[in-house]
C-alpha cells in the first residue's frame, strides 16, 4: 500500500533518509529526528502529515529546510499561527505550521505548504521525553514506529486518520540513529532487540557512553534500548542553568533541579497481600478487539487474549473481595447490576460469560460505560479498582480523562493498551489522574503476564503520605505533588530554584523525601551541588515546563476554573520554554522574493485502505513516512528474567512453601505427573487455571488428568492413603506448575499463593501432605520424566 506524500498518479513522493540523535542525560531524553524527503512532481504541494508522538514528550523545536533554505519554527498562539500560515500560503511563501491534534495530546498535525516541484525537503523536530522505568529497574527509550487509526464517537466531528502498515522488505529509505547516554550512575549496560554496534564508554568512571544502531533497520519493528545503570534507587538530583538571553527570575532564566525518586521495596512488603477490593473490568469489545496481536505466526486475536486474561484475573481474586465485568463499544452492558462478592458461583457464571464475549458491539466509546461505573455506590472497605482494557483507538480522549481525574477519589486505575498503536494519552492518562498503572502490550508481549503484574500492584502496599524537605532551599514547583507510587514506579520531581544561594558556585543543596510504605516511616536523602550541569539543550527546565503545562491544561477542564486565565499562562510558558501545548502551534514562513508559485497548488489527501472492523468505513487522511508509534512495549524475556530473579510472594504456610520450592527443584512425587504430550490441550496452561475452584483448589476429573497425561483411574489410584482426593489434586496441579510452567510464574503466582492457603485450611492435610512428600520423593523417575519432557 503506497503511503506519506503521493502524486496525482498515485505516486509517492520519495522518503530519502531518517537521521535521529538521542541525547540521554539521566532519566530523560533528547530525540532529534530529520526526515528528507524529494518532490517529484511538475506542480507544488501542500501536504498534511500526522503523526504521532509519546504523550509525556515535550515538543520544542521544529525546523524545515528547502533545498539550502533553512525556516526555524516559532511557538505561537494556535489561531494567530494558523492565520499567519494561510496568508503564507496564499502569498506564495513556503510556510510548515505544527500543531497538536484537538482530539488528544500525543498526536500532532505538520501542515507543509507550498513544497515547490522538484525540490527536496527535509523537516526537523526535536522532542524531550521522561524515560519509563522497566521491571529489572532498567530505563527504555522507544522510537515510535506505528499507529493506528482511531475510532471517533458520532457526533464528535473529524477523528484522527493514519496509516497502520508496515514492511520488512523494500523499504526505500534508511535509519540512522545514534544514542549519546551520560548518568549521575555509572552506565553497567545497554540492550536492545535491533542489533547494535558495540557500547563505546567515554569516560573512565563509565558514566557517559555512545551506540549506534547497525545499518540496514527494516522498520519492522520500534528501536527500542534498554539503559542499565548502578545503583538504581538511589535519589539523585540533577541541577540545569538558565538560559544565559533569558531573564532572571523567569523559568528559562533560573536554575532548575529534576530529582529522581525511586523508592525500594524491602521483600517483607512485597509478599504482603491484601484480601480486600472492588475489582471493576472494563473490556473493550470494539470491532478493532477482532485484529490480531501481531503479525506473526500464530498470533491470537485480541479479544481471545483478552478472554484468556479475564479468565486468570477470575481465578486469581481473593475470596473476600467484590468484583464485576463491563463490555463497551458503541454501547455497554455489565454481567452483574452491581458488583458480587467472589464465591464459586458468581464466579461460575463470571466465567460462563468470559467464554462468549465476543468483538461484536461496533465503535470505541468508553466514556458511558466509566460515567456508568462511577454512579454505582462503592462497596465500603473495599477500594474500587477500574482495569480498562482498550486498544486505544478513541477520539474523545481529553473527555474521557476529564471524567476519570473528577472521580479520582474513589477508585484507581489500571489500564492496559492492547496491540500496535494503542494511544499512549488515553492508556497512560486513564492511569495519572487517578494514582494507578499502565501497561502496554505489543509484539509478542503475553497480556496475562503484564496483566498480573497489575493485580500484584492493586494487592500489595503502595508507597503513600510522600512529602519533601528541601532544606531550606527557595523554590517553585513545576511539577504535580506525588500521591502514591507502586512497586517498579519511578517519580521525577521538577523545581525551578529561587535566590542567591543558586548564583553561588560552591552552594550545596539538600532534599530529603518522606514516605509511608506498609506502616512504615522511610526517609530518602540527596545532597548535591547547585553548580548547574553542562548546557544540553535545556531539556530539564522543557520538561520541567511541559510538566506544567499539562496541569494548567488539567486545571482548565475542571467546572468553574477560570479558563482565560489559564489559557493565558499556558501560553506565555509554551512561548518562553519553545514547548508545545493544546493552545498554541509551530509556525515557520520562508519570506522570500514573495512571488507567487507558478501552477496550481494541489493538496493531497492519501487514502488509508484500513477498514474499521464493524463499520466497513475506510479511514482517509496523511502519514507522515516515518512511522511513528506511540505505545511502548517491554522485552519479554526482561519479564521472564525477572520473574525468575525476584522472589515471588511468599505462600502463606512456611512448610507448605519450602515444599514447593523442593517440587520447583524437581523432588517431589514425581511418579504422579507425567509430561505434556501431543494429546494434551494446546494451552494446557490455560485448561489447569480454567479447572481451579474458586477456593484456590482443584478436584480430581479426567479433564484434570487429561493435563498430566494421565486418566482419571490413573490420578485416584495414586492418592495416598489420608490424604483427601481435592487435597491430591491441588498438589499436583502446584507440582505441574512448578514443573512445567516455571518460566510463566508471574501468571499463575497468585492461583499458587490460593492453593496452597487452601491446603493450610485443611485440617491435619498439611502433616499427610509433609509425609507424603517425604514418603514419595523419587528423583530418577522425575529425572527422568524431565529428560522425556525436554525431548
Amino acid at each position: 500500500m503506497n503511503c506519506g506524500l503521493l502524486t496525482n498518479k498515485n505516486e509517492p513522493v520519495p522518503l530519502k533518509n531518517i537521521e535521529v540523535e538521542l541525547q540521554v542525560q539521566g532519566h530523560v531524553a533528547t530525540v532529534t529526528s530529520t526526515l528528507k524527503y524529494l518532490n517529484e512532481e511538475d506542480n507544488p504541494l501542500e501536504a498534511v502529515f500526522v503523526f504521532p508522538m509519546p504523550s509525556g514528550a515535550a515538543l520544542c523545536q521544529f525546523s524545515a529546510k528547502i533545498a539550502d533554505q533553512e525556516i526555524v519554527a516559532e511557538v505561537q498562539e494556535k489561531q494567530e499561527a494558523r492565520e499567519q500560515y494561510d496568508d503564507a500560503v496564499s502569498s506564495g511563501e513556503q510556510a510548515f505550521l505544527l500543531e497538536e491534534s484537538e482530539e488528544s495530546v500525543d498526536v500532532f498535525r505538520l501542515s507543509v505548504g507550498s513544497l515547490p516541484p522538484r525540490q527536496s525537503a527535509s523537516v526537523t523536530f526535536i522532542y524531550i521525553i521522561e524515560l519509563s522505568v522497566q521491571a529489572d529497574h532498567s530505563l527504555q527509550f522507544c522510537l515510535p514506529a506505528v499507529l493506528n487509526p482511531r475510532y471517533t464517537p458520532a457526533g464528535t466531528g473529524g477523528g484522527i486518520v493514519s496509516e497502520i502498515t508496515s514492511s520488512s522488505t523494500g523499504i526505500p529509505y534508511s535509519l540512522s540513529f545514534t544514542a549519546h547516554i551520560s548518568s549521575p550512575n555509572p552506565i553497567t549496560k545497554v540492550e536492545s532487540k535491533c542489533p547494535l554496534e558495540p557500547l563505546m564508554f567515554l569516560n573512565t568512571d563509565h558514566t557517559k557512553a555512545k551506540v549506534s544502531l547497525n545499518a540496514g533497520h527494516m522498520f519492522d519493528r520500534d528501536v527500542e534500548l534498554y539503559l542499565h545503570y548502578q545503583n538504581p534507587h538511589q535519589l539523585t538530583a540533577i541541577v540545569e542553568a538558565g538560559a544565559p538571553a533569558a531573564q532572571p527570575g523567569t523559568l528559562m532564566g533560573d536554575p532548575v533541579v529534576m530529582v529522581s525518586f525511586y523508592p525500594e521495596f524491602p521483600e517483607s512488603v512485597m509478599s504482603s497481600m491484601s484480601s480486600c477490593g472492588e475489582f471493576v473490568f472494563v473490556m473493550d469489545r470494539s470491532g478493532s478487539m477482532s485484529c490480531r496481536m501481531h503479525n506473526g505466526p500464530g498470533a491470537q486475536e485480541r479479544i481471545a487474549c483478552a478472554r484468556d486474561t479475564l479468565l486468570l484475573l477470575l481465578k486469581s481474586l481473593p475470596m473476600d473481595c467484590y468484583f464485576n465485568i463491563y463490555g463497551f463499544g458503541s454501547r455497554y452492558n455489565s454481567f452483574f447490576p452491581q458488583s458480587v462478592q467472589y464465591s464459586q458461583d458468581t464466579m461460575e457464571q463470571a466465567v460462563q460469560k468470559v467464554k462468549e464475549m465476543q468483538a461484536d458491539m461496533g465503535g470505541t466509546e468508553i466514556l458511558p460505560a466509566l460515567e456508568h461505573i462511577y454512579k454505582q455506590p462503592c462497596v465500603l472497605n473495599h477500594p474500587r479498582q477500574l482495569f480498562i482494557f482498550t486498544d486505544g483507538e478513541v477520539g474523545n480522549t481529553k473527555d474521557v480523562l476529564r471524567c476519570v481525574k473528577s472521580n479520582a477519589d474513589f477508585h484507581r486505575c489500571f489500564s492496559f493498551g492492547i496491540g500496535e498503536g494503542a494511544s499512549s494519552a488515553l492508556i497512560t492518562g486513564l492511569a495519572e489522574n487517578s494514582s494507578g498503572h499502565a501497561q502496554f502490550i505489543t509484539g509478542t508481549d503475553r497480556m496475562q503476564a503484564k496483566v498480573m503484574q497489575s493485580l500484584r500492584y492493586a494487592l500489595q502496599p503502595a508507597v503513600t503520605d510522600i512529602t519533601e524537605d528541601w532544606s531550606g532551599l527557595s523554590f517553585n514547583r513545576l511539577s504535580p505533588q506525588i500521591k502514591s507510587l507502586f512497586h517498579g514506579q519511578r517519580a521525577l520531581i521538577y523545581a525551578q530554584l529561587k535566590g542567591e544561594e543558586c548564583q553561588n558556585p560552591d552552594a550545596k543543596g539538600k532534599i530529603s523525601v518522606r514516605y509511608r510504605l506498609a506502616d512504615q516511616e522511610v526517609t530518602n536523602t540527596v545532597d548535591f551541588s547547585l553548580k548547574p550541569a553542562e548546557n544540553n539543550g535545556m531539556a530539564i527546565h522543557r520538561l520541567g515546563a511541559r510538566s506544567l503545562i499539562r496541569s494548567l491544561e488539567r486545571d482548565e477542564q475542571v467546572d468553574g476554573a477560570d479558563k482565560e486565565a489559564l489559557k493565558a499562562r499556558v501560553v506565555d510558558l509554551s512561548k518562553q520554554s519553545g514547548v508545545s501545548s493544546s493552545h498554541t502551534a509551530f509556525i515557520a514562513v520562508h519570506k522570500g522574493s514573495k512571488e507567487a508559485v507558478k501552477g496550481p497548488l494541489v493538496k493531497r489527501r492519501i487514502p488509508t485502505p484500513m477498514m474499521l472492523h464493524g463499520f466497513g468505513v475506510k479511514s482517509r487522511g496523511m502519514q507522515l513516512q516515518a512511522r511513528s508509534r506511540s505505545s511502548r512495549k517491554s522485552l519479554p524475556t526482561k519479564l521472564t528474567r525477572c520473574s525468575k530473579k525476584k522472589s515471588m510472594p511468599k505462600c502463606p504456610d512456611a512448610q507448605v512453601f519450602k515444599m514447593c520450592s523442593r517440587i520447583q527443584a524437581f523432588q517431589c512425587l514425581s511418579e504422579a505427573v507425567s509430561v505434556e504430550t501431543s494429546e494434551t490441550p494446546k494451552d494446557p496452561l490455560m485448561q489447569l487455571i480454567s479447572l481451579q475452584k474458586a477456593s484456590g483448589c482443584w478436584e480430581i476429573e479426567s479433564t484434570l488428568a487429561e493435563v498430566f497425561g494421565k486418566t482419571e483411574k490413573e490420578l485416584i489410584k495414586q492418592i495416598p492413603a489420608q490424604v483427601k482426593p481435592d487435597v491430591w489434586a491441588t498438589l499436583l496441579a502446584l507440582i505441574w506448575l512448578h514443573g512445567f510452567k516455571i518460566d510463566a510464574q508471574v501468571e499463575w503466582q497468585f492461583l499458587a499463593m490460593k492453593a496452597v492457603a487452601w491446603i493450610r485450611s485443611q485440617k491435619g492435610q498439611v502433616r499427610h501432605v509433609s509425609q507424603c512428600y517425604h514418603g514419595g520423593r523419587n528423583i530418577k523417575a522425575y529425572q527422568k520424566m524431565q529428560t522425556s519432557h525436554q525431548q
